[in-house]
């Protein structure tokens, strides 16, 4: 964020702090509850969030150095990454061209090339197909056009998008509509991996999502974890087309006021929740970075699973530097792990009761309104 953004947004969490008060959606809002139980929608759903995108995998630094590579289902869509010699980075579909096999799995470094593990058939770090045994049993069949499936990708302000379907390309500054702007001031491509926990619950991917766009519920349910840290019930909120920033203040926020607006750093004093929609949440937590990446997991309706990873401006190259970030680690885990998604689950579990006919945001809870409004829209955009 740049800092006369950051000088705008601290003021507003000034004034709510001295007000007592917070950002306002202009009235309150009813979601349906099939919203969360529909198959219906859940395939819609799946099909035009998950299976076209784009979709936000995370910071470049993931793959740093030529031939690192990573593969990702999470879309339901074996698909493989590849960082190239000349330091693009690739993608494609992590199918063999013969019979369907995957190439590769998990992550790696040093790649040459991928060598199909059923028949040998070789592909080069550009997807090219290189060889394949017993060349003349294929001679009719081209080897030029028979390379690897490529997918759309886009490595843009330190993070990589990319579709799951060929040819559908996309212009990524259009769809952050003015957040890129704050994504540039961050210079994420400068920051590093520390750690990635894979976690599934038995909710809905946007349950999930919802989790991180109110801090109504902090004094309640995190009274020992992240409630002394924040304000509860205190938070900013702009929309970028579909996309949203949501800024909480921390308890420290008030130091601001003892130094000239020139020095304000409001990173250093709040939490700023981006979600790139439709699915990933960014964190900047002062010192560093989480993201969310929430899929529908399976064919239901009501199981998700998430990646959740922890990103550095400086290497932990010191013991002291990886116990401080385990210990975030471990924050992180010991709040949503076991304070929100179980929770959660009882909630998913809840929709089901015919208790409600709708779920209820507060005009004190704007960002869950303008995600799940968003949502609706581009189901009615796609003609679903």
């Amino acid at each position: 964020m740049l800092h006369q953004d950051q000088v705008e947004q601290a003021r507003k969490l000034l004034a709510y702090l001295e007000t007592r008060t917070t950002a306002l959606a202009d009235g309150v809002y009813r979601n349906p509850v099939s919203d969360y139980t529909s198959p219906q929608q859940a395939a819609r759903e799946r099909d035009l969030f998950f299976r076209r995108g784009p979709l936000c995998i995370g910071l470049s630094c993931l793959l740093p150095k030529a031939g690192d590579f990573l593969t990702h289902d999470y879309a339901g869509v074996p698909i493989l990454l590849v960082r190239q010699p000349d330091g693009s980075l690739r993608a494609f579909l992590n199918v063999c061209r013969h019979r369907g096999a995957r190439l590769a799995e998990g992550r790696g470094a040093g790649a040459r090339d991928f060598s199909c593990p059923y028949h040998g058939w070789c592909y080069g770090l550009d997807g090219a197909l290189l060889a394949r045994p017993d060349e003349s049993s294929f001679a009719e069949i081209d080897k030029a056009a028979s390379g690897l499936r490529e997918l759309p990708l886009v490595e843009k302000y330190g993070l990589i998008w990319l579709s799951p379907t060929p040819g559908a390309g996309f212009d990524i500054d259009a769809l952050l509509a003015g957040l890129e702007r704050d994504l540039a001031a961050y210079r994420l491509e400068s920051y590093h991996h520390y750690e990635t926990r894979v976690l599934q619950r038995r909710i809905n991917w946007k349950v999930a999502v919802d989790t991180f766009l109110e801090l109504y519920h902090l004094n309640v349910l995190h009274p020992r974890t992240v409630g002394p840290i924040l304000y509860t019930n205190l938070a900013t909120f702009d929309a970028f087309g579909r996309n949203l920033r949501m800024i909480g203040a921390r308890r420290t926020i008030g130091e601001l006021r003892e130094t000239s607006e020139a020095a304000w750093n409001l990173i250093r004093h709040s939490a700023v929740v981006c979600v790139l929609f439709p699915n990933t949440v960014l964190i900047m937590q002062g010192d560093h970075l989480e993201t969310w990446h929430i899929f529908p997991a399976g064919n239901g309706v009501d199981e998700c699973q998430m990646y959740a990873s922890l990103y550095t401006p400086e290497p932990a190259l010191t013991d002291s530097a990886r116990r401080h970030w385990d210990r975030n680690m471990e924050l992180l885990m010991a709040t949503v792990e076991k304070e929100d998604f179980p929770l959660s689950e009882g909630m998913q579990r809840g929709f089901y009761s015919g208790a409600q006919q709708d779920v209820i945001f507060g005009r004190n809870e704007p960002s869950l309104q303008h995600f799940h409004k968003s949502v609706k829209a581009a189901l009615a955009a796609s003609g679903g």
